[in-house]
C-alpha cells in the first residue's frame, strides 16, 4: 500500500472508533497532544458529537476524565500518545478501576517492528495497566481487515462498560495525510462499503442488550429479616442511586440510618449523621450494641469507628446492597449481598420492624453533638473544620461538592451539619490518594456548568498544581477552597513514635502559599485568616463565571488539638 494510502487508512480507523463510541453514549473526549495519536486526534477534531476538552499533562487529563465520567455517568474517552505519556494514566485509571467509573483510553502506539530496538517514545503499551483495564489491541490498520471487525472489536469491549477499558492503537507512519479536506467516514470509499447502512444510521453497529445483575429476597425473607433491633449504614452512593429514598426505608421499617460522608446524605435532618462521633459517646455506644441486624448500602465507608462496629458486632443478620458483585467489606463479614441499586431495594415490599423505633434515643445523642459543634466549632476559633461546615452549609441545592483526601474528607464526616438539604457530593476514595483531585473536580464542573466546590489540602494541591491549567479555562463557578496547614497534618493523629520522626519524616512541611500559582495562571485570589472574610469571599467566589482560590491558612496544630478537645468531650458526655 501506498504511504499515502497508509495515513488515510490510519484516520479511517481513528474516526470509526470515535464514530462509534459517541454512539456507544461517549459524550466527553479528553486529549493530550501526541504526534503518534495523530490519527485520533484528527478524527476528534472532526467529530461533532463529541464535546473536547485538552490538556498538556496527562496524569491530570485522566483525572478530568474521570471527574466528567462521574458527573455525566457515562464512558469518557482519553486520547494520548506514545510511551511514558500513557503511563501518566496510571493513577486515575486505578481510582476508576475501583469505583467502577467508565474510562476509554485510546493510546497511539508505534508498531510492532518499532518496539524493542531503541526505536523513540517506544515501550510496551499492551497491558500497562494491569488488571485495573480491560485490554483490546489493535494490529496496525489494515486494508485486508473489514472495518465491521473494528465496530464488532470496539462495541464488545466497551457496551455494558463499568470499568477502564485500554484500547491500543498501533499506527504506522505517515500519519499526517496530506489534506484533511472531506468527509472522513465518506460512503463512497471502497473500504468502507460494507458499512454504508451504518453510515446512515445513529445506532452501534453492534446493540448489546443491557447486561444488570439483579437480586433481591422474598417477601417472607423481608419479614423475618426486619424482626428484630437494627441498623441500616449507608456507605458510599452515587447520586443517580437516589439515595433519598432511604430516608423513608428506614422510617418504615423503624430503624436508625447511620450515614458515611459519601451517602449523599451526610447532613439529612432524618439521619444520624453524627456516627463516627456517637461511637465515641458512652452512652450512644451501648445503645448501637444492642443491634444484631445490619443493612449495609455500598461501601467503602470511611469511618474506622463504623467499620470496627460492624466487625465487632455478632451479626444474627447481615445484609449488603451492591450495584454489582463486588467485595466491599474489609472485616469479611458474613453475610447476603444483594444486587441492586439503593432505589430498587428500597422499593421493595418492606415490613415494619417487631422493634420499630428501638433506638430513638440516638436523635436525641445526635441533637446533643449537634449543639457541642455548633458551640465549639462554629462560635469557637477559626480552623478547618469551621471552614468546612460553612461550605456545608452555603447553599447546597445550588452546587455540587467534591471533596479531598486525607483530613478535609475525615473532617466532613465528623462535624458537617444538619441541613435541610445536601450538595451532590464526589470524593476520589477508591484508592484515595491525593493525586489528580483538582483535575477530577474540574471534570465534574466542566461537565454542565454547575456551581462546584473543591476542599483540598495543601499537599494535595501541590500534587496538582498543573491542573490550575484546566481549571483556568472554567467557565463556570469552580471554588477551589486550599485548606493550608503547612503539610500533611493528619499525621497529627496518627500514632507516629514521636514528634521529631513526625515533623521530619510525616508533615512535609513545605512553607509554601498559593498566591503566586494564582497569579501565574491568572486565577482570583483571597487569602483569610478569619470566618467573616471567608464566606464574604465564598459567596463571591459561588457567582463568579470561572474558578477561583481561597487559601484559608490557619496552624499546624489547629485541626488535630481541636479533634482530641472534642473527642475528650464527647466521651465525657
Amino acid at each position: 500500500m501506498r504511504t499515502e494510502n497508509t495515513a488515510t487508512l490510519n484516520l479511517i480507523w481513528g474516526a470509526l472508533i470515535l464514530e462509534e463510541l459517541a454512539r456507544l453514549g461517549v459524550q466527553h473526549v479528553c486529549m493530550a497532544p501526541g504526534s503518534r495519536s495523530t490519527p485520533l486526534t484528527l478524527a476528534a477534531a472532526q467529530q461533532t458529537k463529541l464535546q473536547r476538552h485538552l490538556h498538556f499533562d496527562e496524569r491530570g487529563l485522566g483525572f478530568m476524565a474521570l471527574g466528567l465520567a462521574k458527573a455525566s455517568r457515562a464512558p469518557v474517552a482519553i486520547i494520548t500518545t506514545s510511551g511514558t505519556a500513557v503511563a501518566n494514566l496510571y493513577p486515575a485509571i486505578v481510582e476508576a478501576w475501583l469505583t467502577h467509573v467508565p474510562l476509554i483510553v485510546l493510546s497511539g502506539d508505534r508498531p510492532p517492528e518499532l518496539l524493542g530496538c531503541g526505536a523513540n517514545q517506544a515501550i510496551v503499551q499492551p497491558g500497562i495497566f494491569a488488571n485495573y483495564a480491560t485490554q483490546v489491541n489493535l494490529p496496525t490498520p489494515d486494508a485486508h481487515i473489514a472495518p465491521q471487525a473494528l465496530l464488532t472489536t470496539v462495541d464488545e469491549a466497551v457496551a455494558n462498560q463499568t470499568r477502564p477499558v485500554h484500547i491500543n492503537c498501533m499506527y504506522r507512519e505517515p500519519l499526517y495525510p496530506s489534506e484533511l479536506s472531506g468527509v472522513i467516514l465518506d460512503a463512497e470509499s471502497p473500504y468502507l462499503k460494507p458499512l454504508q447502512t451504518w453510515l446512515q444510521l445513529a445506532r452501534p453497529y453492534t446493540q448489546y442488550g443491557k447486561c444488570k445483575q439483579l437480586s433481591s429476597p422474598s417477601d417472607d425473607a423481608i419479614m423475618r429479616f426486619v424482626h428484630g433491633k437494627g441498623v441500616i449504614v449507608v456507605g458510599t452512593l452515587t447520586p443517580e442511586q437516589d439515595p433519598q429514598q432511604l430516608i423513608a426505608l428506614s422510617q418504615k421499617i423503624g430503624w436508625p440510618l447511620l450515614t458515611d460522608a459519601q451517602s449523599q446524605l451526610r447532613q439529612h435532618p432524618a439521619a444520624i449523621g453524627n456516627i463516627d462521633q456517637l461511637l465515641q459517646h458512652p452512652r450512644a455506644r451501648n445503645l448501637l450494641q444492642e443491634a444484631d441486624r445490619v443493612l449495609v448500602f455500598g461501601g467503602r465507608l470511611l469511618s474506622k469507628r463504623v467499620i470496627s462496629y460492624l466487625a465487632e458486632q455478632n451479626w444474627h443478620s447481615y445484609w449488603q446492597v451492591l450495584p454489582e458483585q463486588d467485595r466491599l467489606d474489609p472485616s469479611h463479614n458474613a453475610k447476603h449481598i444483594w444486587h441492586a441499586n439503593a432505589e430498587q431495594f428500597a422499593a421493595l415490599n418492606w415490613y415494619r420492624s417487631s422493634s420499630a423505633n428501638w433506638a430513638n434515643t440516638l436523635i436525641t445523642y445526635n441533637d446533643e453533638l449537634h449543639n457541642l459543634f455548633v458551640r465549639n466549632i462554629d462560635q469557637g476559633e477559626f480552623g478547618e473544620a469551621q471552614v468546612i461546615r460553612a461550605i456545608a452549609n452555603t447553599r447546597p441545592l445550588e452546587q455540587q461538592l467534591f471533596i479531598g483526601n486525607s483530613l478535609p474528607v475525615r473532617l466532613y464526616d465528623m462535624y458537617a451539619p444538619v441541613s435541610c438539604c445536601t450538595a451532590t457530593t464526589y470524593t476520589n476514595r477508591g484508592a484515595s490518594g491525593i493525586d489528580g483531585l483538582l483535575a477530577t473536580a474540574c471534570g465534574i464542573a466542566a461537565h454542565e456548568g454547575k456551581p462546584t466546590s473543591l476542599i483540598i489540602g495543601d499537599l494535595s494541591q501541590l500534587h496538582d498544581l498543573n491542573s490550575l491549567a484546566i481549571a483556568k479555562g472554567l467557565t463556570s463557578p469552580l471554588v477551589i477552597v486550599i485548606l493550608n496547614n503547612d503539610g500533611g497534618n493528619i499525621f497529627n493523629l496518627l500514632p507516629v513514635p514521636n514528634e521529631q520522626v513526625r515533623s521530619d519524616y510525616y508533615r512535609l512541611s513545605h512553607g509554601l502559599e498559593f498566591g503566586y500559582a494564582a497569579a501565574m495562571f491568572n486565577l482570583p485570589y483571597n487569602q483569610v485568616d478569619n470566618l467573616a472574610d471567608f464566606q464574604d469571599s465564598y459567596n463571591e467566589a459561588l457567582d463568579f463565571q470561572g474558578a477561583s482560590i481561597i487559601e484559608v491558612n490557619v496552624s499546624q496544630n489547629q485541626a488535630s488539638d481541636q479533634i482530641a478537645a472534642l473527642n475528650l468531650w464527647v466521651k465525657q458526655s
